[in-house]
C-alpha cells in the first residue's frame, strides 16, 4: 500500500483560472466537520499534510497534492457549516461547484461522511449534483470508531440500501472508515488505484 504514502503538496488555487496542468485527479469533499483532512492525512501517514481544525470550514481554497503514481489526490473545500464571511463562503461554494463540473481531469469523486450522521440533505445534494459528470464516488463513512461493530455493520448496510436510488445514475461504492484506528485505508487505496488504473494508456490514445 503505497499510492497515497509519499504524497506531496504540489499547489493550492483559489480561483480556476489557475489550476495547474495535471494528468488525473481524484478529489476528497465533504461537509464541514465529517473528517476529511484527518481521512487525507491517515491514507497519507502524515500528521498534517492536509490541515485539521477545531473549527470547522477552514478549507477555503483548492489543494493539490501529487502522489507517487504522479497522478494528483486535491482537497476541496467542506460544505455546509463554516464561520466565515457570506461573500467568502459564496465564493467557495461557487468554486466547489465549478471545479467539480467542469474539471476535465477529475477522474473519481471521494464523499467523506460522518459514519454517525450519513447522508444529510447536502449530502444528498452533492450525489445528485455530481451524478450529472456520470463520475464515479467512493464514500467513506468516517469515524466509525465511533460506534460498535454491530453500529457499524447496521450503519453500512442502511446507507448502502439508502443509495440504491443514486446508484441508478452513478457508479457509487461506500466503506467504512477511521482515522484514529486506521481501519478501511487499503480498501480506499484499492479503490483509488482501480480508478487510476482505468485511465487510457498514452499508446491507447495514439491507436
Amino acid at each position: 500500500m503505497n499510492l497515497f504514502q509519499n504524497a506531496k503538496f504540489f499547489t493550492t488555487v483559489n480561483h480556476l483560472k489557475d489550476l495547474p496542468n495535471t494528468s488525473a485527479e481524484i478529489a476528497f469533499v465533504g461537509r464541514s466537520n465529517a473528517g476529511k483532512s484527518s481521512a487525507i492525512n491517515a491514507l497519507c501517514n502524515h500528521v498534517r499534510l492536509a490541515f485539521v481544525s477545531k473549527i470547522p470550514g477552514r478549507t477555503q481554497h483548492i489543494n493539490f497534492f501529487e502522489l507517487t503514481n504522479h497522478h494528483f489526490m486535491v482537497d476541496l473545500p467542506g460544505y455546509g457549516y463554516a464561520q466565515v464571511p457570506e461573500n467568502v463562503r459564496a465564493h467557495w461554494v461557487k468554486l466547489l461547484g465549478d471545479y467539480l463540473q467542469t474539471r476535465q481531469q477529475l477522474i473519481g469523486l471521494v464523499l467523506i461522511m460522518d459514519a454517525r450522521h450519513p447522508l444529510k440533505t447536502l449530502d444528498k445534494q452533492m450525489l445528485d449534483f455530481f451524478a450529472l459528470t456520470g463520475k464515479p464516488v467512493h464514500i467513506l463513512l468516517s469515524k466509525a470508531d465511533k460506534l460498535s461493530k454491530n453500529e457499524q455493520l447496521k450503519t453500512l448496510s442502511a446507507v448502502k440500501k439508502s443509495l440504491k436510488p443514486f446508484m441508478e445514475k452513478q457508479a457509487v461504492s461506500v466503506q467504512l472508515f477511521s482515522s484514529l484506528k486506521k481501519q478501511g485505508l487499503e480498501e480506499m487505496e484499492k479503490v483509488a488505484e482501480k480508478w487510476f488504473d482505468a485511465l487510457p494508456k498514452t499508446s491507447d490514445l495514439n491507436d
